[in-house]
């Protein structure tokens, strides 16, 4: 299944709120950098998200995939006059959690502090995102680290397939290249590429910034000209194209000697920008993504034992957006798989969903709300949500509002426009008993 680490942050935003659950405030520092906030006093935490958006792997140079990767695994591995085991013992000493993410659109990072500890957070932020060291032994240290890691899982079939299916799905373009980078590529990482990706993506202007906690708009204020006053200007960052799917249905296959095939399916999805959008959040909330009660679910786990498990996903990067089906099955069940899926998918194309189904998806995607946004550090990642996808300070409200007024009729549009089966990819992981035209894949591409 086709993922990137800052999707997971939209398991958040795919959820309503109303201003008396979630008061959030724009803040804008003397300096002009601007923040969304929602202030928590009742515990004395503190949660930062920061993004530079466009920054990501996108911008990687073939020939060194990874390079996002090792900066993030490194800008917390010394600034300013501080060697890596005295920045990390800082970070301990004072319960301090920092992390750097990136994916193959933006790249950003997280701080965690108690409000007592927040000007030591703030000053290793702020030094880790204007003097990174980059030291060759640490640098080296991440090399290594995530070489182990690709060796690893070059036994996992779901890795396997998701290294296959992004290099089918978006052949020549950015984003099939391998985030974690390869055994080649690694190697080829030096601490000055890391210092250019640094000096060069990290700006101003494509900064956005979500704080959730114990702090006023004032503090935050304060706090963003101190972290983040002194970041450059303007980023130079890559110009990418939207992905554009090849036309077409297709199966590739990668043969393993394994019990089990894992098993993708991949169709164009719709965008989060798109009118319909709400509509198939809840086409596809019926079809598979609210895994026990789901069509899928009901029609190849409970029906027929085909499966453990198979969920669908609608996934939406900056310039691809894409619905995707996984599953797993026993090598000669392939087939009876491939068919029913399809058949499902089909059917939600000739009828109308139920209203039982229409209310259940609705109540659901509306009602989980509260559950959800139970912690500083989950409301920080909605507001970085927010903001990465340029929605309105009152999304959630406006996304509950159009989830209320949807019909059958809604959702069937969409199931027709999205759930055919045309320009449908299959991609298959393991040794099935297939008979279907399909094409052998010798070695997985952005691995060696």
């Amino acid at each position: 299944m086709i993922k990137s680490a800052f999707l997971a942050v939209l398991l958040f935003i795919n959820v309503p709120a109303h201003s008396a659950i979630l008061d959030v405030q724009q803040v804008t520092s003397p300096g002009g950098v601007k923040a969304w906030l929602v202030e928590d006093h009742t515990v004395p935490v503190i949660s930062v998200r920061f993004l530079f958006k466009g920054a990501g792997a996108v911008n990687d140079p073939k020939d060194k995939q990874g390079v996002s990767q090792i900066l993030s695994n490194t800008l917390d591995e010394g600034a300013g006059d501080l060697n890596s085991q005295t920045f990390q013992g800082k970070l301990d000493d004072h319960s301090i959690s920092l992390a750097f993410q990136s994916s193959r659109d933006d790249f950003g990072g997280a701080i965690k502090t108690l409000s007592k500890y927040q000007n030591e957070a703030f000053d290793l932020l702020s030094l880790a995102l204007t003097t990174p060291r980059f030291d060759k032994d640490p640098v080296q240290r991440m090399i290594d680290s995530n070489l182990v890691r690709i060796r690893s899982n070059m036994t996992d079939p779901e890795w396997m397939s998701a290294r296959l299916t992004n290099a089918i799905i978006y052949q020549d373009h950015p984003y099939s290249i391998n985030v974690g980078g390869t055994l080649r590529s690694l190697p080829r990482i030096t601490p000055a590429d890391l210092r250019t990706k640094f000096k060069s993506q990290f700006a101003r202007d494509n900064l956005m910034v979500a704080v959730a906690g114990d702090m006023t708009a004032d503090e935050v204020a304060a706090m963003l000209d101190k972290v983040f006053g002194r970041l450059p200007p303007k980023s130079s960052l890559r110009q990418i194209q939207d992905v554009v799917l090849a036309e077409g249905s297709s199966i590739s296959l990668y043969r393993q000697k394994i019990p089990q095939t894992v098993i993708t399916m991949v169709v164009p999805g719709i965008q989060q920008t798109d009118p319909d959008y709400h509509a198939g959040e809840v086409m596809d909330f019926v079809l598979g993504s609210s895994g026990f009660g789901s069509r899928l679910t009901e029609e190849i786990r409970e029906e027929r034992g085909l499966t453990y498990g198979i969920y669908s996903e609608l996934s939406e990067m900056s310039h691809s957006h894409l619905l995707s089906i996984g599953t797993a099955t026993r090598n000669e069940m392939v087939k009876d798989v491939i068919t029913l899926t399809k058949d499902v998918m089909k059917e939600m194309t000739k009828e109308k969903i139920s209203e039982k189904e229409l209310k259940d998806a609705k109540s659901y995607l509306i009602g989980s709300v509260p559950l959800q946004l139970t912690s500083t550090d989950r409301i920080s990642a909605v507001l970085i949500g927010l903001l990465s996808k340029a929605f309105p300070i009152d999304y959630m409200e406006q996304r509950e509002a159009s989830l209320q007024k949807l019909s059958a009729d809604d959702v069937f549009r969409v199931s027709q426009r999205v759930l055919t089966t045309k320009d449908l990819k299959i991609i298959l992981v393991g040794d099935p008993k297939i008979s279907d035209h399909h094409t052998i894949i010798p070695s997985l591409p952005n691995v060696e």
